[in-house]
Order: structure tokens, then C-alpha cells, then sequence
């Protein structure tokens, strides 16, 4: 059995976690961290954990916790993880961090975009983005995994074949992206209450969100050229979800079959990247609660413009999801384990 240990485990991503490990055949969690719930019962804090998980809440020492456990997630803010990895953890067990502390190779990029100091940056270089459909090998052999953030996965497996192919202008994408609220955390913010969410959908971090640097540059890498985009995120009234809608000129003429069969051969073998029907865009709905991405492409002959669609569940392929297929591809063992259930319906 593989130990695990979840650093931030009260939160929405902490959580999904727990929620996807409990069903998984080979992990035990050893360790459920939390800041604010400390020595309180897990059950207490999620009653949907009701003698499921018999666990109290710890704290978040790493160099303790890594002398129980195989593998560490954290599922913490911005800083935390930098702040706690050293090589004598790094030596004794695997990280898995969801937070954007070690996604981006560009330290003054990091420090830019997120306003705050990174306090490890001699790992930066030897942490492999952990996006399976394109980092699979690298991924096996890591000691320290940068899981993907949410829109950065959803907008990133949208747009990846025909950047990869070359037929897009890196310089003219844009992101037009949605998200539920779970996206922005379980911390108590006026702007996340039912009565200022509810009946309302709102752009935020207009020109200045922090993942449009970690879209940039994965990008980047897949095209072989510099991606400069536009990425708008908005709030919508909803638990669970993410939609991209991606626009981009093409950089010369191609029918939409031949844009359907790139994406059909970049995704063929991909067990969660779900390439849907002619003319069927993707939905929220019909991704909750799962490890799957929907995606779809259009071709618009009158604007000589693409557009690239998305769908998934931010916490589970925007989050837990993807953390644990990295576990598996780090621990030798199926892809798949612990993450084929079905989307939720209704």
C-alpha cells in the first residue's frame, strides 16, 4: 500500500483528495493536515466523511510527516509548499503540490504574477509539470510534481493539438474561461457569499489573473514559439466546473475535418481527454465529479478563425484528479486507478 499524507486536506481540493483516495485500491492516507481544524475530528469538518474516515486533523509539519508516508500532496496556498520542501524531504518521499509554486521556470515571472516571495527556488528546475498528457515520461521519474491549475488544464488540452501542429497564431489567442465558485476556495470572502454569486456571472482578474503565465508558457513549449494570450476568467453561480471557449487565427487554410483528425490523433490513446462529436460543445454537466476533459473544435470560414472548446470538473482534473493520476504514473501503477468513475448526473 502506498501512504499518503494530504497537507491542506479541509479545503475543496484537499477534500476531492480524501474523496478519490478512500476509493482507491492502493493508498492508505496516513495523514490529514490542516491549519484551521487541528486535533478536531475529519468527519467533523466534512460530514460526508462520517465513519468513512475516524482520522484527526494534524498539522503541517513535512519533516514528520515524511517519515510516515510515500507520497505528500499539498493542497495549500501559494507559498506554502516552497516554504516547506528541502532535499532531506525531497529525499524520503514524493511531493505532489497543487498549488503554483513550482509550475512556472521563470522565478521573477512567479514572484511577478502571485506578489509573493518563493522561498525554494533551487527546485524549481527539477519540478516536472504534472500534465499527463504531455509529461507522461518525465513524470514517472520525478521527485517533485507541479500539478497543473485548473484553467490552465482546461484551456492548455483545448488548445494543444493545433498548437502543437503550428496552425494557429501563438500571438493572437484568446481564453475566454467560466468557472464555479469551489474555484476560489473554502476561506469565508464577502465576494463568494449566495447572495453575491447567486443570479450573476462577473469577469475578475481582467489582464491580471495569475495563470495566464502558466497558460503562456505551456503554450509556449507545445508550439516552439512564444504564446502571447488574452485570458479572461469569469464567476458563475455554480459548485463545480470549468468551460473554455478559446479563439485563435489560423496561419493558413485548413478544412474542419482536417482540424477534427489533429485533434482525433492527439487524443486517441488519452483515457480522460474526451474528443465529442461534430457539432456537440462541450458541458459542465456532463464532466461533474470526474477525471474527464470534453473537448471539441469549430472552424469559423468567415473570420478564418478556430474556435477550441473545454469542459471539466476544476477539482477533480483541475486538481485532485490530476494529482492522483501523477501519483499513479510515479508509483508504476495504472493511469487509470481510482479515477474511472463516471460523471455525475444530475
Amino acid at each position: 500500500m502506498i501512504r499518503a499524507g494530504i497537507i491542506g486536506s479541509t479545503g475543496y481540493a484537499g477534500q476531492e483528495l480524501v474523496r478519490i483516495l478512500l476509493g482507491h485500491k492502493d493508498v492508505e492516507i496516513k495523514w490529514y493536515g490542516s491549519r484551521s481544524y487541528i486535533d478536531q475530528a475529519y468527519a467533523s469538518v466534512f460530514q460526508n466523511m462520517f465513519q468513512l474516515v475516524p482520522d484527526i486533523c494534524k498539522g503541517e509539519d513535512l519533516e514528520q510527516l515524511c517519515e510516515e508516508v510515500d507520497v505528500v500532496f499539498t493542497a495549500t496556498p501559494q507559498g506554502l509548499c516552497s516554504s516547506l520542501v528541502s532535499e532531506n524531504v525531497l529525499s524520503k518521499v514524493k511531493i505532489i503540490d497543487l498549488s503554483a509554486d513550482f509550475r512556472i521556470k521563470d522565478v521573477d515571472t512567479y514572484e511577478k504574477w502571485y506578489g509573493i516571495k518563493h522561498q525554494s527556488p533551487q527546485f524549481i528546475e527539477e519540478a516536472v509539470y504534472g500534465l499527463c498528457e504531455v509529461n507522461r515520461d518525465k513524470i514517472k521519474n520525478a521527485r517533485l510534481i507541479a500539478n497543473p491549475g485548473c484553467y490552465p488544464t482546461c484551456s492548455f488540452l483545448s488548445i494543444y493539438p493545433l498548437a502543437k501542429a503550428g496552425l494557429i497564431d501563438m500571438k493572437s489567442v484568446i481564453v475566454d474561461a467560466k468557472s464555479g465558485t469551489s474555484g476560489a476556495g473554502r476561506g469565508a470572502k464577502v465576494a463568494n457569499l449566495y447572495c453575491e454569486v447567486n443570479e450573476s456571472i462577473k469577469a475578475y482578474g481582467v489582464a491580471t489573473h495569475r495563470h495566464t503565465p502558466e497558460i503562456e508558457e505551456q503554450l509556449s513549449y507545445a508550439s516552439g514559439q512564444e504564446a502571447v494570450i488574452n485570458f479572461t476568467p469569469h464567476l458563475v453561480p455554480m459548485n463545480r466546473g470549468i468551460l473554455v471557449t478559446a479563439y485563435a487565427n489560423l496561419v493558413k487554410d485548413v478544412t474542419e475535418e482536417e482540424l477534427r483528425k489533429i485533434y482525433e490523433d492527439a487524443y486517441k490513446d488519452e483515457q480522460f481527454v474526451r474528443f465529442l462529436n461534430a457539432g456537440v460543445c462541450p458541458e459542465t454537466r456532463w464532466v461533474e465529479g470526474s477525471n474527464y476533459v470534453d473537448v471539441n473544435v469549430k472552424l469559423d470560414e468567415r473570420t478564418h478563425r478556430v474556435i477550441m472548446m473545454g469542459a471539466m470538473d476544476n477539482l477533480v482534473k483541475g486538481a485532485a484528479g490530476q494529482a492522483v493520476q501523477n501519483m499513479n504514473l510515479l508509483f508504476g501503477l495504472p493511469e487509470t486507478e481510482g479515477l474511472l468513475m463516471p460523471p455525475v448526473f444530475p
